[in-house]
């Protein structure tokens, strides 16, 4: 297959939230820590969600206290309060909008973003979040690539932006590790939806890289990332399948 995919998500290792380390303060989502994966020459992966003013601000979780050590869904909160909220562990710095991260990175970089899932359920209830992420991106001139583990959000990315490259995040849905109905992990566990997405590549679980749709897919050409990977042990079993790797709690080796 042609995949819309720039080559370079398949050559630069990328960091996982950034190249984050609260030890060396730099949060999951930051500035900072996207600095560092700048200066370290790694590709970036960053997430998204949702402000109650419809802005894309770079933060993982739906609640602020595990990152933020203050309590309340993310989406109850404007883009302007969560800039005044300081991340844990870092140089008092706030949660930034994707818009002021695009402006950090500005195409020194390879920008992963995945759109968390805001119906709840993998479901259709989505739309706001896309809608941002693609409005921010608008004009953008560096590599970047958007992701989502609900298909939804991929075919919304696809009315809105159908230009820019779009991939699935997919799983082994072990249904005791995900708050979902068991019939719906079952559906998506077979990566059902990629051909009619016109998705672009997976982000596959690291653990699961041996399912056989893995290599359906990648036997058809079809770039294969995957999450999360935590040593150069690991790093090196998972290239047998994977095209590249997004890591955390090591350093990646980069190309020659």
């Amino acid at each position: 297959m042609t995949s819309r995919l720039p080559p370079v998500f398949c050559e630069r290792p990328i960091a996982h939230r950034a190249l984050h380390d609260a030890a060396q303060g730099r949060p999951e989502n930051s500035r900072a820590a996207i600095r560092a994966a700048i200066a370290g020459g790694y590709g970036i992966e960053i997430d998204l969600q949702l402000t109650s003013d419809g802005q894309a601000v770079v933060f993982h979780d739906y609640d602020l206290g595990r990152l933020t050590g203050r309590s309340g869904p993310i989406r109850r909160i404007t883009a302007a309060e969560a800039a005044g909220i300081t991340l844990l562990h870092s140089e008092a710095e706030g949660i930034p909008t994707l818009s002021e991260v695009l402006d950090l990175v500005a195409g020194r970089a390879p920008l992963l973003i995945e759109v968390k899932d805001q119906d709840g359920a993998m479901g259709p209830d989505v739309g706001p979040l896309e809608q941002a992420a693609t409005r921010a991106l608008d004009g953008y001139a560096g590599p970047v690539a958007l992701m989502s583990f609900n298909p939804h959000s991929v075919a919304a990315i696809a009315r809105l932006a159908p230009d820019l490259p779009r991939g699935l995040v997919t799983s082994a849905y072990n249904p005791f590790d995900w708050a979902l109905p068991a019939a719906v992990c079952d559906r998506l566990r077979e990566i059902p939806d990629f051909d009619r997405l016109g998705a672009d590549f997976i982000s596959h679980e690291a653990a699961d890289l041996g399912r056989p749709r893995v290599a359906e897919l990648k036997a058809r050409g079809v770039p294969i990332l995957c999450w999360t990977v935590r040593s150069a042990a690991q790093e090196a079993e998972v290239r047998k399948v994977a095209d590249n790797v997004t890591f955390e709690k090591y350093l990646a080796a980069l190309p020659a």
